[in-house]
């Protein structure tokens, strides 16, 4: 259930984005969600790649700052309510999101979330019937 995403700081330079996308496509990394973070100074890309471990390896070697950070993935309809829903039942349990990213396929919505309680967050979601995704489902869209 939990799915490794790659982090990737980077300079507010222009090019790096470019860069750090143009490394990965040599290597045939398939990119599932793709989200940047900015401040005046630095962004964070985070990405769902289909090999993320390969992947943080090729940056590394390329001088990129980079992570593996779990995160969950739910399928939902692509209905603001069924977002909602989720997000409902985690801060009923005082389980707090530290950031969130969706993308829709069709009639369906896939939320990735990144919450201070991993393990807590995957029972209580389940508990409520939320369909979430594994690592293998997720990198296969």
């Amino acid at each position: 259930m939990i799915v490794h995403q790659l982090s990737v700081f980077l300079e507010n330079k222009s090019g790096r984005l470019t860069e750090v996308l143009e490394t990965l496509g040599k290597e045939n990394i398939k990119i599932t969600a793709l989200s940047v973070a900015d401040t005046s100074e630095f962004g964070i890309l985070r990405m769902i790649v289909t090999d993320p471990e390969k992947a943080k390896n090729i940056l590394k070697e390329k001088s990129f700052t980079v992570n593996l950070t779990d995160v969950l993935s739910i399928i939902t309809p692509n209905e603001a309510r069924f977002y909602a829903k989720a997000l409902k039942i985690l801060s009923d349990l005082d389980i707090s999101i530290e950031y969130t990213y969706a993308f829709s396929i069709g009639e369906k919505s896939v939320i990735i979330l990144r919450t201070n309680n991993t393990e807590m967050a995957i029972k209580a979601l389940q508990e409520h019937e939320m369909e979430l995704l594994k690592a293998s489902d997720l990198y296969k869209i």
